[in-house]
């Protein structure tokens, strides 16, 4: 509990450059779903007027996960993809993604969780989707996203901290963290492990 309370105090201490950092780390290859939507919610909460900011850092952070993404699974190709997605989840990715990639990558960045974001982003960039283009889509989508859950945090910013100081949601946060960091070693040793 009192890992998750330094965790999410040095976040809320970067100000502005909290959902940067934490956008960067949930758009790229870690498993942090909702993490940067708790951030801005948080942050908007206590900070109303810097919503413009805290939608704009969020929304460049996950825009440079994304980029880090898409150069790794451009490097890995659409063989690699394939690997680790494996055929059937590729094929299936394929035929739907293919020549609607951006309407694919801008739902990707407006659905919360278990819309597979990474693995549009990856999927995306591995068919040779323009680099520049999923970047513009992914950070307006995400904009769109962070100001909607910013409109909810200045309407219902009390309970919302109200119950971010409570004891269950503490311990609810230390076992989502645990579960996270699991699930993002295993992404990363899968990921590094397929593209060798």
């Amino acid at each position: 509990m009192k890992f998750v309370r330094s965790f999410l105090q040095f976040i809320f201490h970067l100000g502005y450059f909290g959902p940067l950092a934490m956008g960067a780390l949930d758009s790229s290859f870690l498993v942090l779903p909702f993490g940067n939507d708790l951030v801005v919610v948080g942050l908007v909460a206590q900070n109303h007027k810097g919503l413009a900011f805290y939608v704009l850092s969020a929304a460049c952070g996950s825009t440079l996960g994304a980029l880090l993404l898409a150069l790794g699974a451009r490097k890995l190709g659409e063989e690699g993809i394939q690997k680790l997605a494996g055929k059937k989840r590729y094929d299936k990715m394929k035929n739907r993604v293919g020549s609607h990639s951006g309407v694919a990558v801008a739902l990707a960045g407006l659905a919360p969780p278990p819309f597979p974001f990474t693995t549009i982003i990856a999927g995306a960039s591995a068919l040779n989707y323009p680099l520049w283009r999923l970047l513009i889509i992914n950070f307006f989508a995400r904009a769109i996203r962070f100001t909607l859950l910013s409109i909810l945090a200045i309407k219902f910013g009390s309970q919302i901290l109200s119950v971010a100081q409570s004891t269950p949601f503490e311990w609810g946060m230390v076992v989502f963290i645990g579960l996270c960091v699991i699930a993002s070693a295993f992404s990363i040793t899968h990921w590094l492990r397929k593209s060798r």
